[in-house]
């Protein structure tokens, strides 16, 4: 029956389309401008100006009656303007749309919602423990005023005397249903802030805009997708309050966890480093379906004492420095947990009955980094004022003809341009370190030069000797020749750090490691044009969310550099004990690809680090709402296209196939399983893979839109 149902559905649409098709009624020939990312990109343009996707809710206007009922009147259309039916019948998609009503009380900085909701455990160490939250309205009423125009009234009223000099704040939130058309599902939010008396709203909460959350989010939202953007957010996860004769705890009942955005962002974000999950705790939230949503495996790349990459000087909000000017108790022992503000425990013995006084030794910023002001304490090491740091250019390569030893020309200064000397760089007993690695060619590394375990490049590191000139400016000449048989654009990169002792002799003193940002020099070996290695993912992108990615004790910083080693011909048998064969591939595009998808890894992925480490990504994910599905998050425009641009097949004996194409085995480190390692074997012949004839930019099923939403 339901398939007769659906079938009669489909016949509904199809004949609607024709009879749009014969008449002049399409608003526009021209496809809407949707991206890549949306399935709507992709979609027949007959299909995609009939339907119409997306959705967009715009609050027009309110109404409060003099027994406290709210009306809201709103629009529901499409992201060009027309207008849309919630029932999907004479529009296509179904809409669904719930409302949130709060105000922020005069004397108060947070939303106190008077819809709520009571929220019963039924999960089964804590089954029957009540809470009120705050929530959607229940209870309310819709009617048609217009084409896609409405009025909701709201089934909870204002409570008798009710503050109309303060802000009140009306949301909507939902979803338009258009899986019938493979259009997915649209989800949209909008807010609507107003003074009951009539007088202009003069108090908001703004204090982290949502641009600023989706560097790393993508698209924020929640709860299914409905609920997206901050400004939606802090309408429910407020402190506990009592509105009226109601209390609302706004608790988690089954761990009671306050669901304060303040303090759950903190402690999520903190996650791992919480002093109470160091100690052995977790921190946990249960939700719909009694889903446990575990954080205390979080790790935030940006590292969570990094405040302003969240709270960025750059964003939009109006009250971007509230974390500055209005510390409270609430906000830094939500990552601070395991202080006691009531005793003074682990707060130099100091008990702070309110956030009165917290803003007296927690100034904005004091005199020097490490100190108790806020910016002070949440100095990031490695761009502290104290820092001095190493810069190191290679200004020109001389001798870079096959069968030379090439000579480099160096500059090596500190951060504020002053010359230094290599002393100060490497001042023995292990404490600093300069490297140049020579690599090629930059058609594919991987072979070229090198020994085994060092697959496609070799390395030298410097000594204070080795070394002839400067203060700031060096020469070196490279320990290995360029080989004999070398063509075209080879390469050199500096990498090292600096190590830093800051604060001598007082009880902040502190050592550390400060990475040399790596300089790329290309060369061209046999006096062709040079041409650079390919660039499928720019740093940048990756510090959206990595703040400063640097690894390997610091020195390595930069992608290019990064895709030196990890080419495709390299594995961690340096690292790997014996019993723990066979090896993993470290080859840039599979290992990167399966550490952001390691909980979704069919297998255990562990790599083998120096000092035989061993580094298990099986716990790492995208942050939610974030998806592998977005290639673009990471991928430079468009280079995740089929085929990738590579020569060498890809070393990976852990994999199902070994050797391995280089197209298949970008594809194969995500789409994991034994089926689509098949599907790859099959369409890989002695002649090449033949993954671009399905999977290319204009295919039937390119890369980007079998990804997209």
């Amino acid at each position: 029956m339901r398939l007769h149902q659906r079938s009669k559905g489909w016949m509904k649409w199809t004949l609607v389309v024709m009879v749009l098709l014969a008449s002049t009624a399409l608003v526009s020939s021209t496809k809407p401008p949707f991206t890549e990312r949306n399935k709507a990109f992709y979609a027949d343009e007959a299909l995609v100006n009939f339907v119409r996707p997306g959705l967009v809710f715009t609050i027009v206007s309110h109404e409060i009656a003099s027994d406290g009922t709210v009306k809201v009147r709103f629009k529901m259309t499409d992201p060009k303007g027309a207008a849309l039916e919630r029932e999907g019948i004479n529009t296509p998609g179904a809409v669904s749309a719930s409302f949130i009503l709060a105000t922020i009380p005069n004397n108060n900085k947070f939303y106190q919602a008077y819809t709520t909701r009571l929220k019963t455990s039924t999960y089964a160490p804590t089954a029957g423990k009540q809470a009120r939250q705050a929530g959607a309205d229940a209870g309310g009423s819709f009617a048609k005023v217009a084409d896609g125009e409405y009025v909701y009234t709201f089934g909870t009223k204002l409570p008798s005397g009710y503050d109309k000099t303060a802000t009140h704040t009306i949301a909507v939130y939902g979803s338009r249903n258009l899986t019938e058309f493979d259009l997915g599902t649209n989800y949209a939010s909008a807010t609507y802030s107003f003074v009951p008396d009539g007088t202009a709203v003069k108090k908001v909460r703004d204090v982290i805009s949502t641009s600023s959350c989706n560097k790393c989010h993508d698209d924020l939202s929640f709860h299914g997708g409905s609920r997206k953007g901050v400004e939606l957010c802090v309408m429910c996860h407020a402190p506990g309050y009592t509105l009226g004769t109601t209390t609302v705890q706004n608790t988690n009942p089954e761990t009671d966890n306050t669901i304060d955005l303040t303090q759950m962002a903190h402690k999520i974000h903190a996650g791992s480093s919480l002093a109470s999950v160091v100690a052995g705790g977790k921190y946990q939230i249960i939700g719909f379906g009694n889903a446990v949503s575990d954080f205390s495996d979080v790790n935030m790349p940006s590292k969570p004492n990094n405040c302003q990459w969240c709270h960025e000087q750059k964003n939009t909000a109006t009250q971007k420095d509230a974390w500055l000017t209005q510390p409270s108790r609430a906000a830094c022992g939500a990552c601070h947990d395991t202080v006691n503000f009531t005793t003074g425990a682990g707060h130099v013995g100091l008990p702070q009955a309110t956030d009165n006084q917290c803003s007296t030794c927690h100034i904005p910023q004091g005199e020097i980094d490490f100190d108790a002001s806020i910016k002070g304490a949440h100095v990031v090491e490695q761009a502290s004022s104290l820092t001095r740091g190493a810069v190191v250019k290679i200004l020109s390569i001389d001798n870079a003809k096959p069968g030379q030893k090439p000579v480099l020309t160096v500059s090596l200064k500190d951060r504020s341009g002053a010359d230094m000397d290599i002393k100060e760089l490497i001042p023995g007993a292990g404490r600093g370190r300069l490297a140049f690695t020579l690599a090629g060619p930059t058609t594919d590394y991987g072979t070229g030069i090198g020994a085994t375990g060092t697959n496609g490049y070799v390395q030298d590191n410097i000594t204070v000797t080795s070394m002839t000139g400067g203060p700031g400016t060096y020469k070196y000449t490279f320990s290995t020749a360029i080989p004999a048989d070398a063509k075209g654009t080879w390469v050199f990169a500096a990498e090292g750090r600096s190590d830093e002792t800051i604060l001598s002799g007082t009880q902040k003193q502190r050592t550390y490691e400060v990475n040399i940002p790596n300089d790329m020099k290309y060369f061209s070996v046999d006096g062709t044009d040079v041409v650079t290695r390919r660039h499928i993912v720019e740093t940048a992108t990756c510090n959206n969310c990595h703040y400063n990615l640097s690894l390997h004790g610091e020195n390595r910083n930069e992608i290019q550099n990064c895709v030196i080693c990890h080419n495709p011909n390299m594995t961690d048998a340096a690292r790997r004990p014996a019993a723990q064969a066979p090896n993993e591939s470290i080859s840039m595009a599979s290992m990167v690809h399966r550490i952001h998808t390691g909980k979704e890894q069919p297998r255990d992925f562990t790599i083998y680090g120096f000092g035989n480490s061993a580094n298990n990504f099986n716990d790492v994910g995208f942050p939610e709402p974030a998806s592998v599905t977005n290639c673009n998050m990471c991928h430079s425009t468009n280079t995740q296209n089929a085929p990738a641009i590579g020569v060498l097949p890809v070393q990976d004996p852990r994999g199902w196939l070994s050797p391995v194409g280089t197209t298949s085995a970008a594809c194969l480190s995500c789409h994991a399983s034994k089926d689509a390692a098949s599907h790859a074997l099959a369409n890989t012949t002695t002649l090449g893979e033949s993954c671009g004839t399905c999977h290319g930019p204009s295919a039937e099923f390119a890369v980007s839109k079998v990804h997209a939403q």
